[in-house]
């Protein structure tokens, strides 16, 4: 009885005793495993007398439930224990603001968003997206846009030159995003709507020009095109892009050696305050060059001019975006500067719409 009492003792010690689960663990297989000190109690019963095991299987059972709830409750209050540690430690303070994760830290560049806003408002007018090489031909770049031989547009310092090939052809960076226009009209037939966004390159640089830039193109060729329908389009374009009600333009005459005849259009616009807005004021600011396609040029994609015509316009999307969103200079466009695109950068699921809003 003595040493059942003094096992008991030390059993139910070394369960108190016990540290974490793993400790608490050890006792119980060193307690209740199958060679444990309260097993090997047990198995004595067999080898006892009727009057024996009458008397000690209670005692033994006995200390063997008592360390079995001991070692029950000692877990209970280890795995509580840990518990509050474990909330002590991964505590949130709720009141803290939320701190942005990748996707809403990152920023779409303003380049990239205005051709978002174009591809949105022309696509509403029944507009597609042709797309072509930066590296073009000199036919295709010059030559079936009617520009003649001589003309200063080919000379050195307006165009890079590649390198000539075993041909002795040179190719060119394009210029201008009109040679999409050559390869859609040699490729497919009329009608004709689409837009040409892209970079071209021009050797320039300065606040307001760069050697690489960005251009959108618009193309549309059918049987019943005019310019009436041109001044329409350019209107509900800037209506849409700059966000007012009404915008007042005029055309002025020039020359293009690709349309004929050729306009630049400028937008009424008020400079007040250093700040450039449109749909009101007295001054007027250029924004794109259009006109009717040049016979020559529909001639060069095998399409006759009695029977089909159309008109094109272009447009800098670099200095519209200028335009609508304040910035003052163009060089930072392209100096990767984290600084300068989380100021003017657009969020990534800012993604534009005419029904949501271009800018919403």
């Amino acid at each position: 009885m003595t040493d059942l009492n003094h096992l008991e003792h030390d059993l139910l010690n070394q369960v108190e005793a016990a540290g974490d689960e793993a400790a608490l663990e050890t006792v119980r297989v060193s307690a209740l495993g199958k060679k444990g000190s309260v097993s090997e109690l047990l198995k004595t019963l067999g080898a006892m007398t009727p009057e024996e095991r009458k008397e000690r299987g209670p005692l033994i059972n006995g200390l063997r439930d008592k360390v079995q709830t001991a070692i029950v409750a000692k877990k209970e209050t280890l795995a509580e224990a840990a518990l509050d540690a474990r909330l002590s430690a991964e505590r949130v303070d709720v009141t803290l603001p939320v701190q942005e994760g990748p996707e809403t830290r990152g920023r779409i560049h303003p380049i990239s968003q205005v051709i978002e806003e174009l591809t949105a408002i022309f696509a509403d007018m029944g507009f597609s997206v042709a797309e072509g090489p930066d590296v073009e031909t000199d036919y295709l770049n010059f030559t079936a846009l009617n520009f003649p031989v001589g003309h200063p547009a080919r000379e050195m310092h307006d165009t890079f030159f590649l390198a000539p090939d075993e041909k002795g052809e040179r190719k060119v960076l394009r210029t201008h995003t009109s040679p999409v226009q050559i390869r859609t009209m040699t490729s497919q037939k009329p009608p004709i709507r689409v837009i040409i966004p892209g970079r071209t390159y021009r050797h320039d640089s300065d606040q307001t020009h760069t050697p690489m830039f960005h251009q959108v193109e618009g193309l549309v060729i059918d049987k019943q095109a005019n310019i009436a329908h041109l001044k329409w389009i350019l209107e509900e374009f800037c209506k849409t892009f700059f966000e007012v009600d009404q915008v007042k333009m005029r055309f002025r005459p020039s020359f293009f050696p690709f349309t004929e005849p050729s306009a630049e259009v400028d937008i009424q616009c008020s400079r007040k305050g250093g700040e450039i807005r449109f749909g009101e004021g007295e001054d007027w600011l250029e924004i794109l060059g259009c006109g009717m396609v040049h016979p020559n040029v529909l001639r060069n994609c095998g399409l006759d001019p009695d029977e089909y015509q159309g008109f094109a316009w272009g447009m800098g999307i670099d200095r519209i975006a200028m335009l609508k969103y304040g910035m003052p200079d163009l060089r930072p466009f392209f100096e990767a500067d984290v600084r300068w695109l989380n100021h003017y950068g657009f969020r990534p699921l800012d993604i534009p719409s005419l029904v949501g809003g271009l800018t919403s």
